[in-house]
């Protein structure tokens, strides 16, 4: 008969927590200092000892990152998590990020057809003077 021996793990030092959430240890740090995690338990000597649901918290920090959300935005999803907000508080929170991503798109898409037109005038020969993007960039 084989016996398993099951490993219940009760805290994470900060480099298994970095390994198991993917990111750097500086990471952990930061975002510890930002307060996102709660501050770890420590050891005798000062080593942090981490709560496995800490993984987790890392793996929600880098995806609401991904989809654009600021660390104080996120901050806020953490605290409303946290202490039981309200569907409507989250969906508010994303509507405003919605806001603000339409509105870069904008701005991103008149730049991209400023410099598309720019690109259309430059022949692309022959030496700098003369040349629309530069002429444009130097003129008010």
């Amino acid at each position: 008969m084989i016996h398993l021996m099951i490993e219940t793990v009760t805290s994470l030092t900060i480099g298994k927590l970095a390994q198991q959430a993917g990111v750097g240890i500086d990471t952990v740090r930061f975002y510890e200092r930002r307060r996102l995690l709660p501050e770890p338990a420590r050891t005798a000597s000062g080593y942090r000892l981490y709560a496995p649901e800490s993984v987790a918290r890392i793996r929600f920090i880098r995806r609401a990152k991904d989809l654009g959300f600021s660390l104080d935005e996120i901050d806020t999803l953490l605290g409303l998590h946290d202490v039981g907000g309200t569907k409507a508080e989250v969906k508010a929170l994303t509507e405003r990020k919605l806001e603000q991503i339409d509105a870069k798109i904008d701005h991103l898409q008149r730049i991209r057809t400023v410099l598309k037109g720019l690109s259309d005038q430059c022949s692309g020969e022959g030496d700098i003077s003369a040349c629309p993007i530069i002429e444009s960039l130097t003129h008010d």
